[in-house]
């Protein structure tokens, strides 16, 4: 296995360096994050140790940064930081694992290799389908540079039609994705809120992208 380890701490890169050697990987590492852009770009790693405190920029934006350029190599977070807020803003930005320091090299090593099992599906930290754009980690949404405010549950159906774009979604998926088992099924929460979210990102900009599948469910278009 090959890693990039991009931490600017000399003795700690140094020391887990060493010790994925011992494991029988390789490991390449930098100290900055533009660095780190370069060379995930120009190498096929198999996951990339991502410290968050850099000198250049943070880790949050180097993660994002990789996945904007197409670099799906799973990415694990090291930080002194462990606030729930900063754990859910790297998870959001792209990230697949998180590890607070001090950790246990045995740890970081079975995480490293839980992800390279795992592969690399391409989950984008933004999603975009024609020109709607939706940021889960901003909570923001737009429509052809146009902001479309969306209350919680309009986000969360939204973003559960461009995860599935071009599917044919049933209400029981959308209700399983979208709400909680509180919910009756038999009720007409789904037709309410599509109707709320094609009155916001369809009909204001002339569009029909949300369909409805006449006995299927719902679906939106790849292209819209």
């Amino acid at each position: 296995m090959r890693v990039l380890l991009v931490e600017d701490e000399v003795r700690m890169a140094s020391v887990i360096r060493r010790s994925l050697g011992k494991e029988g990987w390789a490991a390449d590492v930098t100290t900055r994050g533009q660095e780190s852009l370069v060379m995930a770009a120009g190498v096929d790693y198999d996951a990339i140790v991502l410290d968050l405190m850099l000198p250049d920029m943070s880790g949050f934006e180097v993660c994002r940064a990789l996945r904007e350029r197409g670099v799906w190599a799973p990415v694990l977070i090291l930080t002194a930081r462990d606030a729930v807020e900063d754990r859910v803003r790297g998870l959001d930005g792209g990230a697949d694992d998180y590890l607070v320091k001090p950790f246990a090299l045995a740890e970081l090593h079975a995480r490293l290799r839980s992800l390279a099992r795992r592969g690399r599906p391409e989950r984008p930290a933004v999603l975009e389908v024609g020109d709607l754009r939706l940021d889960p980690a901003g909570r923001e949404v737009t429509r052809g540079g146009v902001e479309i405010q969306l209350s919680a549950k309009e986000f969360a159906l939204l973003e559960t039609l461009m995860r599935h774009a071009g599917d044919v979604l049933s209400r029981l998926e959308l209700i399983e994705h979208a709400w909680d088992i509180a919910y009756e099924v038999r009720s007409n929460v789904v037709e309410v809120y599509v109707r709320r979210l094609r009155d916001k990102v369809d009909r204001p900009f002339g569009r029909e992208s949300i369909e409805t599948v006449r006995g299927a469910g719902y679906r939106l278009r790849e292209t819209t």
